[in-house]
């Protein structure tokens, strides 16, 4: 029996993201678009919280109670195959909020890829490593001084969409969608439906049906079926 996690390989952002819609669900992360290695994947989040260092937080002692460590790599360390790193960094693209040297880590451990909610940089390093990367920009500016991890392996916020460590992560040209781990059997179902609709149709255009006969059901009405 396949996994959930082989069961969203199989499908793409778009059916995953219709379902999700069918189930008032919000998973869609915003402005992310493929940046290295261009391929899809699919894994469980091990989740990164960047922000400012603690100074320009309002902190008084500067990185008083933050990390002393790089940023990213307790979670890199922490991860493997199946796994995908979600980092939340306010879409910022000011600095990076991933560099080469955590590309390469990642890649050495089998990590399937990676989330950067805001700039990333040393793409060139990461498609040479085959790590897929989905950030908002690339940039060639350092995080050092201007960003630091605040926490990994807890919830964040990407956009309007909570991210918890274990939901489900499937990035492709399409974009990037997250599917709360709890939710993962009904929003597979329904995606699997959807794609599986879309193919018959897909298959009736190239037997020569006209599309206007073909798309005669709308997109909502493929998900109205009950689960």
């Amino acid at each position: 029996m396949s996994t959930p996690i082989e069961r969203l390989r199989a499908l793409d952002t778009c059916a995953v993201s219709d379902a999700l819609d069918r189930h008032g669900i919000s998973g869609v992360l915003p402005g992310l678009r493929p940046l290295a290695a261009d391929r899809a994947f699919a894994g469980r989040a091990v989740t990164v919280r960047l922000g400012p260092p603690a100074q320009d937080a309002g902190t008084a002692t500067p990185g008083d109670g933050l990390p002393k460590r790089h940023l990213g790599t307790a979670a890199v360390d922490a991860s493997g195959r199946d796994d995908v790193v979600v980092v939340a960094h306010q879409g910022r693209t000011d600095c990076a909020g991933w560099g080469g040297l955590l590309s390469r880590a990642a890649a050495e451990r089998g990590i399937e890829g990676v989330v950067v909610h805001g700039a990333a940089r040393d793409l060139a390093e990461a498609a040479a490593a085959g790590l897929p990367v989905h950030a908002v920009t690339p940039t060639p500016v350092t995080a050092r001084g201007r960003a630091v991890e605040h926490a990994w392996n807890e919830p964040v916020e990407i956009g309007e969409v909570t991210v918890a460590p274990g939901d489900l992560v499937l990035a492709d040209s399409g974009g990037v969608v997250v599917v709360p781990a709890d939710r993962i059997d009904e929003v597979l179902a329904t995606a699997e439906r959807i794609a599986a609709t879309e193919a018959a149709m897909a298959k009736a255009i190239e037997a020569g049906t006209p599309v206007s006969v073909v798309m005669g059901k709308t997109y909502e009405e493929l998900t109205d079926a009950d689960d």
